[in-house]
């Protein structure tokens, strides 16, 4: 049986997610935007239902199309963030 192959170094560098947990990411989302806002943005019951981060990421975790939409909010988060640092300085 073959081990599964590592990602490269070259690719790793250019995946903006690499080294961040998942909880992380969610920290980051529900400081930015709040649960309420986060429900509007990605509507998926874990954020607009009694939303806590445990309840959340056992959720992401099992649901790779959530997942897939928390990741990419923050990815659009992040650079919206550093574009609007790079106007002001």
């Amino acid at each position: 049986m073959e081990k599964p192959k590592k990602p490269d170094q070259a690719t790793q560098a250019n995946n903006p997610l690499h080294g961040l947990r998942l909880v992380d990411i969610l920290d980051y989302l529900v400081e930015k935007y709040g649960w309420k806002k986060l429900g509007e943005k990605i509507s998926i019951r874990c954020f607009t239902h009694d939303p806590s981060i445990n309840s959340s990421l056992k959720f992401l975790r099992k649901t790779e199309w959530a997942r897939i939409k928390v990741e990419e909010l923050y990815i659009r988060s992040v650079q919206q963030d550093e574009r609007r640092k790079g106007n002001r300085e």
